[in-house]
């Protein structure tokens, strides 16, 4: 029953990021709108981690197999994507520098801040 709970709260709040993305008239997944929620209500108490916490770390267990579908879409969509491989790569690998530099940056800015807190 524990687990029922707990799914049950994931899947509410995913329903809810469903539902802004309807109502909201932005190009931001559903998935987003869920984070951002079960993270303001994780953060805020309004959810305790305990409340999820097993569920949770079964579904992280089992990312890798939720990946599969969208290895077969790039798959199934290669030939549209053969054309703009380049630009892909390109656009991938400067994302992902971005990412690891903001990432560093806000990293050592906590740390930073922290060690000034002691």
């Amino acid at each position: 029953m524990k687990y029922l709970k707990q799914i049950g709260i994931i899947l509410g709040i995913t329903f809810i990021g469903e539902i802004l993305n309807y109502l909201i008239p932005l190009p931001i997944p559903a998935s987003i709108y869920g984070m951002a929620i079960l993270f303001v209500a994780l953060t805020t108490g309004a959810i305790k981690l305990s409340s999820i916490k097993e569920c949770g770390k079964y579904l992280i267990g089992i990312m890798p197999i939720l990946f599969i579908p969208a290895g077969v879409g790039l798959i199934a969509s290669w030939d549209t994507m053969k054309n703009f491989l380049v630009a892909i790569l390109v656009i991938s690998f400067v994302s992902t520098i971005i990412v690891a530099a903001v990432s560093g940056h806000v990293t050592q800015f906590i740390i930073k801040r922290k060690k000034g807190e002691k």
